[in-house]
């Protein structure tokens, strides 16, 4: 092959590459992040724990935990439900590596929490860092392992990330 043709196979490649990774992405967006920012945005335990696989793996980093599924979606106490009902709880998602292929993903990037108490006005803010693998299961992508750790994260690195949209 000349050298013409070499970079033209090349660059073939990559241009598809590229095109698949941007469906791979907006099928994650679709089937995983949507659902996930909406269902913890909502209080929806059953609507979160449906992107989630049911092998999930849960990596607390701050507090050197691992969970599984049984343990990570526990029922909480009615008492824990009461004591957190007046805070209302909003998540923002920010990537800085997404890499994909048909059945699995892996996923990095930067969330900011933010619960504002309804009674008092009061606000929170949080920050983190997250790693994510994810896998098709039965044609829907789910969250396999997730981990987490606040590294120092704030307003200014957490808007260094690219948003899903």
């Amino acid at each position: 092959m000349n050298r013409l043709a070499q970079f033209l196979f090349c660059f073939l490649i990559w241009v598809n590459n590229c095109f698949s990774q941007t469906n791979f992405q907006n099928e994650i967006n679709e089937q995983v992040w949507k659902p996930f920012i909406k269902s913890f945005n909502s209080d929806d335990d059953e609507g979160f724990k449906a992107v989630h696989s049911k092998d999930i793996m849960r990596v607390i980093q701050d507090n050197n935990t691992i969970l599984g599924y049984e343990e990570y979606f526990k029922k909480q106490p009615d008492s824990v439900k009461t004591k957190w009902a007046v805070w209302k709880r909003n998540i923002e998602l920010r990537f800085i590596q997404r890499i994909a292929d048909s059945d699995k993903a892996f996923e990095v990037g930067f969330y900011k929490t933010t619960s504002t108490n309804t009674s008092t006005g009061e606000t929170r803010t949080g920050y983190g860092k997250f790693h994510v693998l994810l896998r098709k299961e039965n044609g829907t992508w789910k969250i396999l392992m997730d981990a987490d750790a606040n590294e120092n994260t704030n307003e200014a690195i957490f808007l260094t990330g690219k948003s899903i949209e």
